[in-house]
């Protein structure tokens, strides 16, 4: 009997892709290199792999059994077994918490992952849609960018070598506030009332302000409904908004008002028996609620912003405070005397 020896060079493995996987085994790697026809053996470490397919010369597919830590991948044929080739099989991930838990629903904010085996993660997920972006700080920790999302709970899932982690429902898209007015919608200057915000999605608010200034304190009532103590603050318009975790509502208008200020009242004495009227001049008239002589509410009419006309009851003889109140404040008082008629 003849023998023919046939030369076959040893093979040479120069990459593997992926080059980590579950330590359930099933990952599908390619190998690369050179004097791959022939293969008739691939090994995990000291495992032969579940299966594999010479695609070529250079190229060769095999499925990963089971296994555990960082082994040697290599590939055998007649002419030798090739050099080792690192593979790591990863532990399968697990989430344990999100901070923070909720945000706007146009997302783009950063929340921070936490569980185990999270290192080399490949995609986070919010309700199935990738979050922007991923940074793996540890095999403990990821910061993950939040997409766009409809209201609502989702879940998070994250993927690594190691498999795929999902908390379920742990994610809230909270809409933004709505604001539908202010009530009363002006006040004086020095601030200190309250009013009342009206909207929608109020109801995790977390600041209120006028102007860059927040509310000296605000309650929240309802989903749409908060009640706020205003801050003091110069004449004119402001614009008061509502934040929430959600994003930051569309301004609603609040008018600082300057207290009315009398410059004359003519005429400034009367007689007792009233029926008369007196024209005062000054500023801040304009949203005129009450004028009071003596201290008693009288009827009036306002001209314009800086002339009013007031009804001058019957009284006693002698000095009255006349007062003229906005929701600006009161006005320093003016004095109008009532004289007696002479008797004869």
């Amino acid at each position: 009997m003849s023998f023919t020896y046939v030369s076959a060079s040893v093979p040479v493995l120069t990459s593997v892709s992926p080059n980590s996987g579950p330590a359930a085994g099933g990952t599908t790697v390619t190998l690369t290199g050179t004097g791959l026809t022939t293969t008739t053996a691939v090994r995990f470490g000291a495992t032969p792999a579940t299966s594999f397919t010479v695609v070529s010369d250079t190229h060769v597919t095999a499925v990963a059994p089971p296994g555990t830590g960082t082994v040697a991948i290599t590939a055998t044929t007649p002419g030798g077994t090739s050099n080792g080739l690192s593979y790591t099989y990863s532990g399968a991930p697990t989430l344990s918490g999100i901070s923070p838990n909720q945000g706007s629903t146009s997302g783009g904010n950063t929340v921070t992952l936490t569980g185990t085996n999270l290192t080399g993660a490949t995609s986070v997920t919010f309700g199935g849609t990738p979050a922007t972006s991923v940074t793996v700080l540890s095999a403990t920790q990821i910061t993950a960018v939040v997409p766009a999302a409809t209201a609502g709970p989702v879940d998070v899932t994250v993927t690594t070598p190691g498999g795929i982690s999902a908390l379920a429902k742990s994610y809230f898209y909270v809409s933004p506030p709505v604001l539908a007015g202010v009530t009363p919608p002006s006040g004086p200057l020095s601030g200190g009332n309250t009013v009342t915000l009206t909207g929608s999605n109020l109801i995790e608010a977390t600041a209120v302000r006028f102007g860059a200034t927040p509310a000296t304190s605000f309650t929240v009532v309802s989903d749409t409904r908060i009640t706020a103590v205003v801050p003091a603050g110069s004449a004119g318009l402001s614009s008061v908004t509502v934040t929430t975790v959600g994003g930051t509502s569309n301004p609603v208008s609040y008018t600082y008002l300057a207290a009315p200020g009398i410059t004359t009242l003519v005429p400034n004495q009367g007689s007792t028996s009233g029926g008369s009227t007196a024209t005062l001049t000054g500023s801040n008239f304009a949203q005129t609620t009450t004028v009071r002589v003596g201290g008693a509410p009288t009827g009036f009419t306002v001209v314009s912003d800086t002339h009013l006309v007031a009804d001058i009851p019957a009284g006693a003889a002698g000095p009255v405070d006349v007062t003229v109140t906005s929701p600006g404040g009161t006005s320093t008082p003016a004095v109008y005397t009532r004289v007696a008629s002479p008797n004869i």
